[in-house]
């Protein structure tokens, strides 16, 4: 989500003499490149894949479980409350109640405890015995891995949308754009709140 959607990039930097910015437009520096992007999915993958595998090699105590929950539970708050606040500012704005550059400048603050809570739930979750062998637990895993991926192609959404840092209503930003935005926050929550939802169920069996 984890960078929710509509996720700002880094500040503006000059574009090229040949290519001058579009009438509503600031400069700003090119998009991630996709394969930047598909490679870091891949790393996320084996990332993931890397957790599961090491929890069925790791024995923790009682205590250390406990200590695992919480730093679990932690880590949830940590990136979901993140999720909400990036994706309310975006209501906010597409209601025509708050510009642009006020839902950037969220997202750009908050993608360190978005990516931290992320990292926090994978690494707190080796300790917690999963149980890899039922279906909630690879659902669970799947929307996480699917938070991880879409949240880089909504780095690179928020790289199109610092390009249009200064309208103020969202009819002057592309429709296309605007579309691929609200699917990737509509994936940003569903995979939180999902793996959220899972996480509960598995820890009252």
């Amino acid at each position: 989500m984890p960078r929710s959607a509509l996720l700002a990039a880094p500040s503006p930097s000059p574009l090229p003499a040949s290519a001058p910015p579009a009438a509503g437009a600031v400069p700003a520096a090119a998009p991630t490149p996709l394969w930047m992007l598909a490679g870091l999915g891949v790393v996320a993958s084996a990332f993931i894949g890397a957790a599961c595998w090491m929890s069925g090699h790791l024995h923790a105590d009682a205590a250390l479980q406990t200590a695992a929950r919480f730093v679990h539970v932690a880590a949830l708050v940590v990136g979901l409350g993140s999720v909400l606040a990036v994706d309310w500012f975006a209501l906010l704005w597409v209601s025509g109640r708050r510009p642009l550059a006020d839902t950037l400048s969220t997202a750009c603050a908050l993608q360190v405890p978005i990516w931290g809570g992320l990292t926090g739930l994978v690494v707190s979750g080796l300790f917690l015995r999963p149980d890899l062998g039922s279906p909630l637990t690879l659902v669970k895993l799947g929307l996480v891995l699917a938070v991880m991926v879409n949240g880089l192609y909504a780095h690179r959404l928020g790289q199109l949308l610092e390009r249009r840092r200064t309208p103020e209503v969202p009819h002057e930003v592309p429709r296309g754009l605007l579309v691929r935005s609200g699917i990737a926050a509509a994936v940003s929550q569903t995979g939180w709140w999902g793996a959220t939802v899972i996480g509960f169920l598995n820890s009252q069996s």
